[in-house]
């Protein structure tokens, strides 16, 4: 599937918004997967705290999305 235009443009916003930008499952407070849990305590560990978290299963279409943008 093709990214579409809404979708790269929300993308690209959330990651000109915030100088560390984490794509996850769940949010900071409530991970929802081991992966996404052990990324914010890596940033937290490396003294990061002010990143922008954004929960993929809120939002299907990044959620696909991201792979493309980020050539995963």
């Amino acid at each position: 599937p093709m990214l579409d235009e809404t979708t790269k443009t929300k993308i690209e916003s959330f990651i000109k918004e915030h100088r560390v930008a984490l794509f996850m499952k769940g949010t900071r407070q409530f991970p929802q997967c081991g992966f996404s849990g052990r990324a914010v305590e890596i940033l937290k560990a490396c003294g990061c705290k002010d990143f922008g978290d954004f929960n993929v299963l809120a939002d299907n279409d990044v959620r696909e999305g991201i792979k493309e943008y980020s050539d995963w």
